[in-house]
């Protein structure tokens, strides 16, 4: 079994504002259930700092260049559920009030990295593999090759590298090279950290790592074409034979309708109708839906963009209107997005329901109440949100991409298979038409309603057969 360092920008149960955040949390605790040992390093933000501060342990005091100056590093550790966490800290770089989004981010996260690469070094910590997420770790592959290389104990390091999402890609100027990573320029000249002029976090990352992972086999798939490689696809087709399309999971602990504290009403397989009803009937009474019991009712749970397909619903605003459903849509993004919500809901009263901004436990009961929840994304890397309708048996309409196409199985009529609806075309009409379908089998079909509800809470929605695909890769790895 391996040693893996997990490097990533945040990770539950610390500090989240995507599914990147969902995989640290849960990836770890799975490997380390079938023999890894696991450790992960995030920076210590602020909200780590204000909420979990007085359980740290200070384990090391050092410091690494950045813009020619030595600047001080900290490195602090918990250990929960077997995995060991530690936290780079640096007040200036991380203790501000967002993640992400400021001038500074290349330098912020050079800062990390190069913390990071030390930090084995301090710790007399050397790990078989490193895997690192997303564009913020995305330079450590590099480093340690180009600058590390004489070091045997950082030359035996393997290193696994996660896209979750390719369209952000740590895309700075190239002075970053010298100043703040420490690497050479000839590295700009023979094109490996080279983008569009500058350098590129995520396209080292790509070129460097002796692995690369993404969050669904159709994604990894996709993203070797022009619509979906958000301009790397050339360089990933470079690695396609090293790509592996691995599926995220959820954290069914979390995600249990049976014991969920955020639902009024738990029920699992077996009283799954009695108890849906009930949270149906609790989240009609509090959105302010008319009390129907069957009436079809449609979740949304989403930021609201362009990335997510609802344009797709603002070009028929009207058919969705018109259904015979109920729609409680929960989200915030682009603002014409949610003035059309507003508007519907204003010419809709009793019908449609939309709350602006984001409610974890309303979540929580929108999966559980809904009857149908939709997903109508342009492109999804992996989705959690179908993950987590399916667990509640509420089936999924979502359209046929990345990891939607990958975990839902389209209503087939004849064999009664399937745990949801798709459909194929990035298309309004066709997303309306498969609407319209599933309020037919709702409203006319119940068995297999009901046997396609079944299917959904038989889905295996958990991280045990992903950490099971990353235990192939990882031991493949070391055995090179």
């Amino acid at each position: 079994m391996a040693s893996i360092l997990m490097v990533a920008s945040e990770g539950l149960p610390f500090v989240k504002t995507g599914g990147l955040a969902d995989v640290v949390g849960s990836l770890p605790v799975a490997l380390s259930e079938i023999g890894h040992e696991v450790k992960v390093v995030l920076p210590l933000y602020k909200k780590i700092a204000e909420n979990n501060f007085q359980d740290l342990t200070l384990c090391a005091d050092y410091t690494v260049s950045i813009n020619y100056h030595e600047v001080p590093v900290r490195i602090y550790s918990q250990t929960i559920d077997k995995v060991a966490y530690f936290f780079v800290q640096h007040q200036g770089y991380f203790e501000r009030d967002a993640l992400y989004g400021y001038e500074d981010d290349g330098e912020r996260f050079a800062y990390f990295q190069k913390a990071v690469i030390e930090m084995l070094n301090q710790l007399n910590y050397w790990p078989n593999i490193i895997h690192c997420h997303d564009w913020q770790s995305g330079m450590i592959p590099c480093m340690i090759k180009e600058t590390h290389d004489f070091d045997p104990r950082y030359r035996q390091i393997r290193f696994v590298y996660t896209i979750h999402n390719l369209a952000f890609q740590g895309n700075f100027g190239p002075q970053m090279l010298d100043s703040c990573l420490g690497l050479p320029y000839y590295l700009l000249d023979n094109g490996n950290v080279r983008y569009d002029g500058g350098i590129s976090f995520m396209k080292s990352g790509i070129l460097y790592s002796d692995k690369i992972t993404t969050v669904s086999p159709t994604y990894s798939q996709e993203i070797l074409t022009p619509q979906y490689g958000e301009h790397l696809e050339l360089v990933l087709n470079m690695r396609k034979y090293d790509l592996w399309g691995i599926v995220n999971g959820i954290d069914t602990k979390n995600w249990n309708p049976k014991t969920d504290p955020d639902i009024p009403y738990h029920f699992d397989k077996v009283n799954l109708k009695a108890g849906k009803a009930l949270d149906k009937a609790s989240l009609q009474a509090e959105l302010g839906l008319e009390q129907n019991p069957d009436v079809m009712l449609v979740g949304v749970v989403s930021r609201l963009t362009w990335q997510k397909g609802f344009y797709l619903m603002m070009e028929q605003l009207s058919a969705f209107a018109n259904a015979p459903i109920q729609l409680a849509i929960l989200g915030s993004g682009e603002s014409q997005i949610e003035e059309a919500f507003r508007n519907l809901e204003n010419a809709n009263k009793g019908k449609i329901a939309f709350y602006k901004g984001y409610n974890e436990a309303l979540a929580h009961r929108i999966y559980a109440g809904s009857d149908l929840f939709l997903m109508p994304s342009l492109f999804e890397p992996c989705g959690l949100s179908q993950l987590c309708s399916l667990r509640y048996g509420t089936l999924p309409l979502v359209r046929e991409t990345g990891g939607l196409k990958d975990t839902v199985d389209p209503y087939n009529e004849y064999d009664k298979s399937g745990n949801g609806f798709s459909f194929a075309a990035y298309n309004a009409q066709d997303l309306v038409h498969t609407l319209y379908y599933a309020t037919d089998v709702y409203y006319n079909r119940k068995e297999d309603w009901d046997t396609l509800q079944t299917n959904a809470m038989n889905t295996d929605v958990s991280w045990e057969n992903s950490a099971r695909t990353y235990s192939l890769l990882y031991n493949e790895l070391m055995s090179q």
